[in-house]
């Protein structure tokens, strides 16, 4: 398993988990609760980038040195 693939499924991971908590959030009542579910939702947009990033990263390293 190379560095690609542990990243990879890092990413993934932190996105469900992210997912989870912003999900957790949303169902609470109160305006913290919906700033905090609003700033969650936000973070799992980025780490689902950060995850695009490196399935292309990965995908080229692959492409380009022979896996």
């Amino acid at each position: 398993m190379g560095i690609f693939d542990i990243l990879i499924l890092a990413a993934i991971l932190a996105v469900a988990v992210t997912l989870g908590f912003g999900l957790r959030a949303l169902y609470q009542d109160g305006p913290e609760a919906r700033s905090r579910s609003n700033k969650l939702m936000r973070l799992r947009v980025l780490l689902q980038a950060v995850a695009v990033v490196l399935l292309v990263a990965g995908m080229w390293w692959k492409s380009t040195h022979g896996a």
